[in-house]
């Protein structure tokens, strides 16, 4: 599956923004996709992640309540709609595709099959 990240951008502290990501591939509804950021000087982390079905899904604490993940198995794509977003979202994002079966827990980087490219998120303050 190849995966291509748009919808970042400058916004203001408690603004929103909504990115999608867009997979090829005929099996898209059989996988399980996340988004992970990553900040300036810090590793990347996870944020969310949701199951093919979309009927399970996972959020890094620091974004509950705030983000929420989607996707369109008809259009291939998943979303991550964000809210209320703070100084400290700033940061790459990254969608993300996991080929094994799905486990309760947020991800790490080496449950990654494979990566899309990153789209930027600034938030000012």
């Amino acid at each position: 599956v190849q995966l291509q990240a748009y919808g970042g951008g400058l916004v203001q502290a408690g603004g929103s923004l909504r990115l999608s990501c867009a997979a090829s591939g005929r099996t898209f509804s059989s996988y399980d996709m996340g988004w992970f950021r990553q900040a300036p000087g810090k590793e990347r982390e996870f944020v969310a992640a949701i199951k093919w079905s979309g009927t399970m899904i996972l959020y890094v604490d620091s974004v509950k309540g705030r983000f929420t993940i989607s996707r369109d198995n008809s259009r291939n794509t998943v979303y991550l709609q964000m809210n209320s977003l703070k100084p400290e979202d700033t940061a790459v994002y990254y969608c993300a595709v996991q080929y094994t079966p799905w486990r309760p827990y947020n991800w790490v980087e080496s449950d990654v099959g494979s990566w899309g490219q990153g789209t930027q998120v600034t938030v000012s303050s």
